[in-house]
């Protein structure tokens, strides 16, 4: 028996096709549904609540890119693999609209579909030799200045070897998933998801020939920061996650966590970034 769990974007104006096509598509004998609290109220009755600890092979997520950023965290805790349905502007993440359902999700159940593995990174914040903070991230972690007008200093370190010094409004260390998101609005590479490296690109920095650079897989780059201001913040995937102080050391390397996607579109990553990206469009 299949065990299938839906995660959503409760406030996305297309919310209510959702509990049709739960009830079209995963009411079966063959199938149990769960989803978090936060969602189960407004679904069909036949959907349990998940508890901590229940192992799911699936997890669909309808929403946009954020919404699947968001459920990183139930599918690492369940052990599912995630299917993205759009219901957002861009869906990057996602392997096909809302509205082509009926198109592609019967396939779930014919066993007719694909796995993409994707990096993550586990971030740390240290202070001396204290852990202040541990997390991780699939897109990016982003070392931001805040609304604060002046610069920030960073000195980056791959492996304890020094790279580069800069003053900058901040630095995004982001993964190969992470290189079509906030990394490439700020000149970097567009690295393809089966990829395993880093790739740390600095924002607004005061001396142009700091320029994005890509590190292996088996870096760990170390950013430390000196002349921050109160509003200086670690975020992690979009959000806040931790402030950063004058001395603090932010730490980045591959997880040895993979995030699993499953597609049933048979669509590769080129073909995504040409329709959602408009690469080479003339």
């Amino acid at each position: 028996m299949k065990k299938i769990g839906v995660f959503a974007n409760g406030l996305n104006k297309k919310r209510e096709l959702v509990p049709g096509l739960v009830n079209k598509f995963l009411k079966r004998s063959d199938v149990e549904v769960f989803a978090l609290a936060e969602n189960i109220e407004w679904l069909p009755p036949f959907v349990q609540e998940y508890k901590e600890g229940k192992r799911l092979d699936y997890l669909l997520v309808f929403g946009g890119d954020g919404t699947i950023l968001r459920g990183v965290d139930l599918a690492l805790k369940s052990k599912a693999a995630i299917l993205g349905i759009n219901m957002g502007r861009l869906g990057f993440l996602s392997d096909f609209s809302i509205g082509e359902c009926h198109k592609y999700l019967h396939l779930l159940f014919e066993d007719n579909y694909s796995y993409i593995n994707r990096m993550l990174l586990d971030v740390e914040v240290h202070q001396g030799r204290e852990k202040l903070y541990k997390g991780y991230a699939l897109n990016d972690a982003v070392i931001y200045k805040g609304i604060v007008s002046r610069l920030i200093e960073i000195r980056v370190y791959n492996n304890r070897n020094f790279v580069l010094e800069t003053r900058c409004d901040g630095m995004i260390a982001a993964s190969p998933t992470g290189s079509t998101a906030y990394s490439l609005s700020a000149g970097g590479p567009i690295l393809t998801p089966e990829m395993e490296a880093l790739i740390v690109a600095p924002l607004c920095p005061h001396v142009l020939s700091v320029r994005p650079m890509v590190f292996p897989a088996e870096s760990e780059l170390r950013f430390k920061m000196s002349n921050v201001y109160n509003e200086t913040m670690l975020q992690l995937d979009g959000r806040n996650v931790w402030p950063l102080i004058d001395g603090d050391n932010v730490l980045v390397k591959p997880s040895n966590k993979k995030v699993e996607f499953v597609t049933l579109t048979k669509k590769n990553f080129y073909q995504t970034l040409r329709k959602k990206l408009h690469m080479g469009r003339l």
